[in-house]
């Protein structure tokens, strides 16, 4: 079970899909990630910023990645964001065998 625990999903979204479609392809490339899912429809997200309500339509990046990248995906996804405070939302995948050792392999960024 210990891929379980180094399996990581990450959210992230974006004000524009070029910016997704950059954050995601510099994630993989660099291999900071695996894969990228990026949910192109926008999503409506509701939030409170700077003590008033907001409303804005984004685009998700649904990131899969290895416990030991975090911080390095974080930094890079900070450098190449547009926000001022990006989404970074860590979940703890599980998932088929296979899949998280195909996972973990491919998201072996130095």
């Amino acid at each position: 079970m210990a891929e379980v625990k180094s399996a990581k999903v990450i959210l992230v979204t974006c004000g524009k899909l070029a910016e997704a479609r950059r954050i995601a392809r510099s994630a993989v490339e660099e291999k900071l990630a695996a894969c990228v899912n990026i949910v192109s429809a926008p999503v409506e997200s509701v939030y409170r910023w700077q003590g008033k309500i907001e409303s804005a339509k984004e685009f998700l990046l649904i990131i899969k990645t290895s416990r030991r990248n975090l911080a390095r995906l974080e930094r890079r996804i900070v450098e190449l964001h547009s926000y001022d405070l990006p989404e970074f939302l860590v979940l703890t995948a599980g998932g088929s065998a296979q899949y998280l050792r195909w996972l973990l392999s491919n998201a072996c960024g130095h």
